[in-house]
């Protein structure tokens, strides 16, 4: 059996765009580089904004604990983003499926637990404006995440980035709320679902935006 040969001019032409390149950290260490990012958005959203006045009410474990909970949900639900976006590594629609699962499994979990222990009363005609108000800082906040998880998944060249982003968007909402829930004292699970989920649900879909206008930019 004969090799294959190739024209000179075509190897010297690979060679000359050969660079070396260091390899790719594991999802895990690559999402736990987002972790100081994450403890900053937990606390600097009540930092910036003041702290839920029931803080003292609620308690450590239904306020920091569960939080810091919803923030190591988000670093593992990017981890699953990091996974998706390295060729040959892609998620099952099992796996896409549990991780959704779980995320929305959390969240409700917290919302009915806090809103059965501590119920809250928000006032009729300021409902649509704390609404908007945790919408819109939740949105806000999210932002830095969403941008340090969509540059390491591009790194990753993924091959279905709008699956990849959709899951880092998730990840990015889920620690971004972990620290506007340390602000917002509304226990109502109405408030907490249509405000603070709408924002996850929100940067989901802009997470699948920006990884699929990434792509093109790259020419892929």
């Amino acid at each position: 059996m004969t090799e294959p040969r190739f024209p000179a001019e075509l190897l010297d032409e690979v060679g000359r765009d050969l660079r070396p390149v260091r390899p790719l950290a594991s999802p895990a260490w690559r999402a736990a580089a987002l972790l100081p990012l994450g403890l900053l958005l937990l606390v600097g959203a009540p930092l910036v904004w003041g702290f839920r006045s029931n803080l003292a009410t609620l308690g450590p474990a239904l306020t920091w604990g569960l939080s810091a909970l919803q923030t190591l949900a988000g670093l593992l639900v990017v981890g699953v983003a990091l996974r998706e976006a390295v060729p040959g590594r892609e998620l099952s629609g099992r796996a896409v499926a549990l991780t959704l699962a779980a995320a929305a499994a959390l969240f409700l979990a917290q919302t009915a637990l806090t809103a059965w222990l501590f119920p809250t009363t928000v006032p009729p005609a300021v409902r649509v404006r704390y609404a908007w108000e945790c919408l819109g800082m939740a949105t806000l906040t999210a932002l830095p995440a969403l941008a340090a998880a969509a540059w390491l998944v591009v790194r990753a060249l993924p091959s279905r980035p709008t699956l990849a982003g959709a899951v880092y968007g998730l990840g990015a909402g889920l620690m971004a709320d972990a620290g506007v829930r340390m602000f917002c004292w509304v226990t109502t699970p109405a408030h907490v679902l249509i405000a603070h989920g709408g924002a996850v649900v929100a940067m989901t879909g802009l997470g699948a935006l920006i990884a699929g206008v990434l792509e093109r930019a790259r020419g892929r």
